[in-house]
């Protein structure tokens, strides 16, 4: 398989299957790779990766052998950009790497008293994401009779992974591997790693029972994750080497993961079915060390020192009903609750309150719906309302990392419905859509705005201005959602036309219309032409067609506000906003040839 496109985008792939061989063996490989030049500026991509299986059947058994993963490296564009900043140098552009310099081969424009200015700058051309993951599963399935089946996987996946990034002008005092007698009271560009490698195993076992009515499934799974985090300086201006040797921070973690669980369908009567999921999940989290951020002299790095322990209940029980075949209604009722990730516990600095911890979550969902399925026409409508306590949102803030910061909502709902149809009108022709129309809201929030000219609790350090909001949107959280696509395929030739809407949402939780996305509806079309030869079993030549209408649109982004106090006698909010805009009109060609 072979592809190319758009912004030199290409894909190359080979698959090798083996067949079933003695009767009991079988074997499959992938090799794949992917590489792009990327819409955004110095975005490129290239990975690499690989599928190797396994598999021996023997009766009722079956044992495989599955290694999977890959090399990634692409470069750093997180840092979004400004509605000036793509007015001003267009919709690829984006700060990441980049340092001013008196005889750039770059410019970069701004605005000062009402001016546009021109600087000259140019890029770290190592600005790079890189990681490395393997993934290996050996898988057992057995069925003992008519009645019984087990499954069991054991896994391990190795991960590890570094960036690097070019800051300028950085406080070398922040950097506690220098020695204090050289960093003192100087400001140096440098380059700065970060690095961390994982490691996770696990089982996970479940067996289940079939008679009639009534089908019965239970097991649970324990896994393992170990991953430390750590930094070091690649060059400092003006310094050697030897004056930059060590880490600048340190931090590891440790999590035990266990569930144990039971689930039934019980068929009770005919169109009547009843079921229910069960399971109990045991959580312990602990992170020591120090993270990648400057505190104070007295303070130093930001230490970490988390030790949690959770144990949740996760029910789940419903109803199902069907009519005359065609006619399926059901309820369902559930329970799940949900720890909060690492960058929930170590991405706080500048944002919460010293010596707290963010909580988990816990929902309460309920689901009314009804299908309906017939030879050509299918409907469904579901209703849904979830009911959260400590709901972890993103605030739209984010760290130096550019990391999403969350932070806990005591009481938020999300409440709508969602709507389907497929018609196939003939045999060639098909339609289909679908909407979602929902209300995403937190209850009496509290919105904290930080202001950096007093000392109070933000990491020990910064106080706040609070405005009570009231009930207020969701970030992040659109109202309407819907899709319409058109499916015609003839002999060998397929052509499936595809858009979708989303309308505005914010990126904070007070529905600030300075940070804020707007409504898009973006439409794709892919189109392809499948046909036989004497040597190849088959040929498919596509042609994908992104982006059709070149709508101009950006569907993420990011932003942060604070108090400016020194400016004039009151204060006043600043509000900054950073966008992620994607790509107009691309294509995407690829053929592929099977044996």
């Amino acid at each position: 398989s072979l592809s190319y496109g758009s912004y030199n985008t290409n894909k190359q792939a080979v698959h090798i299957s083996s067949g079933l061989m003695g009767g009991h063996w079988t074997l499959d490989a992938r090799l794949t790779h992917i590489g792009s030049e990327g819409y955004i500026d110095r975005g490129a991509t290239d990975l690499k990766s690989y599928m190797f299986q396994a598999g021996y059947y023997n009766g009722n058994t079956m044992l495989k052998l599955i290694s999977f993963g890959g090399k990634a490296k692409t470069g750093l564009t997180y840092t979004g950009a400004t509605k000036e900043e793509m007015r001003l140098n267009g919709r690829r552009f984006h700060t990441e790497g980049m340092y001013y310099t008196s005889n750039g081969p770059h410019s970069y424009y701004y605005m000062k008293d009402g001016e546009r200015q021109r600087a000259t700058v140019d890029y770290y051309d190592d600005q790079t994401d890189n990681y490395l993951q393997i993934n290996n599963q050996l898988v057992l399935s057995h069925r003992f009779n008519e009645k019984w089946t087990l499954n069991a996987t054991g896994f391990y996946t190795y991960g590890y992974g570094f960036y690097k990034q070019y800051k300028d002008a950085r406080t070398l005092s922040e950097y506690l591997n220098i020695p204090t007698d050289v960093a003192a009271g100087k400001e140096a560009d440098l380059v700065r790693e970060k690095i961390m490698r994982n490691h996770l195993g696990g089982l996970n076992a479940s067996a289940a029972y079939s008679v009639r009515k009534l089908d019965l499934a239970f097991g649970g799974s324990y896994s393992y994750y170990s991953c430390p985090h750590w930094g070091v300086l690649d060059w400092v201006d003006g310094l050697e080497s030897s004056q930059i040797g060590g880490r600048w921070y340190d931090n590891d973690v440790d999590k035990h993961d266990a569930n144990l669980f039971a689930r039934a369908n019980w068929s009770v009567a005919k169109g009547l079915r009843l079921f229910a999921d069960l399971q109990y999940r045991y959580v312990s989290y602990q992170a020591w060390g120090v993270n990648d951020n400057y505190v104070s002299e007295e303070v130093g790095m930001q230490p970490i020192d988390v030790d949690k322990t959770y144990h949740f209940f996760n029910p789940r029980a419903g109803i199902s009903y069907t009519l005359a075949e065609r006619n399926n209604f059901y309820l369902s009722f559930a329970v799940a609750q949900k720890e909060p990730t690492r960058s929930d516990f170590t991405d706080r600095y500048m944002f919460a309150e010293a010596n707290t911890y963010p909580s988990s979550e816990k929902l309460y969902d309920w689901e009314l719906g009804y299908q309906y399925t017939a030879p050509r026409l299918s409907l469904g409508v579901n209703f849904y309302y979830m009911k959260y306590k400590d709901q972890l949102v993103p605030t739209g803030r984010i760290n130096d990392g550019y990391d999403s910061l969350n932070d806990n909502v005591a009481d938020s709902y999300r409440r709508g419905v969602e709507l389907s149809a497929a018609w196939r009108a003939t045999g060639w022709f098909t339609v289909g859509a679908n909407a979602t129309f929902s209300q995403n809201r937190i209850e009496n929030y509290v919105h904290r705005v930080v202001d950096y000219d007093t000392s109070g609790d933000v990491a020990g350090y910064y106080g706040y201005h609070t405005v009570e909001m009231g009930t207020t949107r969701l970030s992040y959280s659109p109202k309407t959602i819907a899709a319409l696509f058109l499916d015609f395929h003839h002999k060998g030739f397929e052509a499936v036309f595809h858009t979708q809407y989303v309308s505005k949402q914010y990126f904070t939780n007070y529905e600030n219309p300075n940070m804020m996305l707007d409504a898009y509806c973006v439409t794709n079309l892919n189109l392809a032409y499948t046909f036989r030869t004497r040597t190849a079993r088959s040929v498919r030549l596509g042609l994908l067609i992104n982006n059709l209408f070149n709508a101009e649109y950006e569907s993420n982004g990011y932003g942060y506000s604070y108090m400016d106090t020194w400016s004039g006698p009151a204060p006043v909010r600043i509000d900054e906003a950073y966008y992620f805009p994607q790509a107009p009109l691309n294509v995407l060609a690829n053929v592929t040839v099977k044996f």
